[in-house]
This record gives structure tokens, C-alpha cells and sequence, in this order.
């Protein structure tokens, strides 16, 4: 039986791109959350299990121009990366934010375009950058409940941030148990040590 999240909020997965943003929205799914996506981008060998978008890269070009319709989505969960934060407008928000280490993000970003950044120092630096910012929008916002978690600690003990989920949404604590079980460790593929899962 699907879970009713409040019908006059806004519910946002959010978070750099490659941090674990469609893992999350498959976590939420698996708990009968209600979630609105579309096959505007579909599964590919880099996210096998699906992407959950909406309008592929043209929602943020939505965002940009103020024409998002957001009343639409209102009661369930839609995914925006970390950039479309920016221009998330006046409204009544819960959102979950992903966050993951800088490294391994790089990294995958690297595999997915199979190419080796030159720049990487620069391109790490300006995520970095973009994260705590809007971070910080996220936390100064007065339309804004936000939940911060991390998908390295998902991996390697989900259980309690699983908990910390569904305290968050004021849900049922009976499909915690599913919610961990679609957790697929054989998608961890760009794995650092512990002492390199750090976002600075």
C-alpha cells in the first residue's frame, strides 16, 4: 500500500550529480513513497536500475525560467541535482540531500564520460564549492525541512539513516526492512578507502 506524504509540500532528492541521488529515490519507491518520474532518461549500463527524472536535463532549463509547475508534484518525491537547487523557488519544501565523497564522484563522473579530467583540481574545487553553497541555502531557508545523508555511510551501514528517513517523513517503520533490502552494493563501483570518503 502506497504511504501518503503531505499534499501540500514539495518533496525534493537532491544532491551533486553521481552522490547517490537515484539510489535514494529506488530507496524511497521501495518504501511505497510516492515518487514522480518519467523515461525521459533511460537506464544505461552507469545506472542500470533507472535514473528517476523527470524531463532529463531540461528541468533545470524549467527551473531557470520559473516555469516548473511544482503544484503538480506536490505529495511526492521528484529529483533535482544539487545545480537546479539554485533555482528552487518560494514554497513549502522537504528534501533529502545526498551527499558522497568528492573522489569518488570525480571518478565516476570520469567512467561515465570516459574521459580523464585535466582539470580535475579545478572541476573538484567547483563541486566542492557548489555543494556548500547550497547547503547553506538549503539550512538559512525558512520554506525548507532538509535531511543531509550520506551514501557511503548507506552503503556500509544503511539501517541508520534508513531510521533517520523515515523519522524524517513521519512514515511507517514497516518497510524499513524493503527500503534497505533494494540497497545494490554491486553498483558501488568507484569505491575509495574510508579515509578518502570525505567531501572537501
Amino acid at each position: 500500500m502506497e504511504q501518503v506524504l503531505d499534499p501540500e509540500l514539495n518533496y525534493i532528492v537532491s544532491g551533486l550529480e553521481r552522490s547517490g541521488t537515484s539510489m535514494l529515490m529506488q530507496i524511497l519507491r521501495a518504501g511505497d513513497l510516492p515518487i514522480a518520474f518519467d523515461e525521459s532518461r533511460p537506464s544505461d549500463p552507469h545506472n542500470p536500475k533507472g535514473y528517476y527524472e523527470l524531463l532529463g536535463g531540461k528541468i533545470i532549463n524549467k527551473l531557470m525560467e520559473c516555469t516548473f509547475p511544482f503544484e503538480k508534484f506536490k505529495g511526492q518525491f521528484i529529483k533535482i541535482t544539487a545545480y537546479g537547487m539554485k533555482f528552487l523557488p518560494r514554497g513549502q519544501y522537504k528534501i533529502i540531500y545526498s551527499e558522497r565523497s568528492i573522489e569518488e564522484i570525480l571518478d565516476s563522473m570520469e567512467k561515465m564520460a570516459e574521459i580523464n579530467d585535466a582539470n580535475r583540481d579545478n572541476t573538484k574545487a567547483a563541486f566542492v564549492k557548489l555543494n556548500s553553497m547550497i547547503k547553506g541555502q538549503l539550512q538559512e531557508r525558512d520554506d525548507v525541512d532538509a535531511l543531509f545523508v550520506n551514501y557511503n555511510e548507506i552503503l556500509s551501514a544503511p539501517k541508520p539513516t534508513i531510521q533517520h528517513i523515515q523519522e524524517f517523513l513521519q512514515i511507517s517503520p514497516s518497510t524499513i526492512d524493503r527500503m534497505i533490502k533494494v540497497i545494490d552494493h554491486n553498483l558501488y563501483r568507484q569505491r575509495r578507502s574510508a579515509k578518502e570518503q570525505v567531501l572537501k
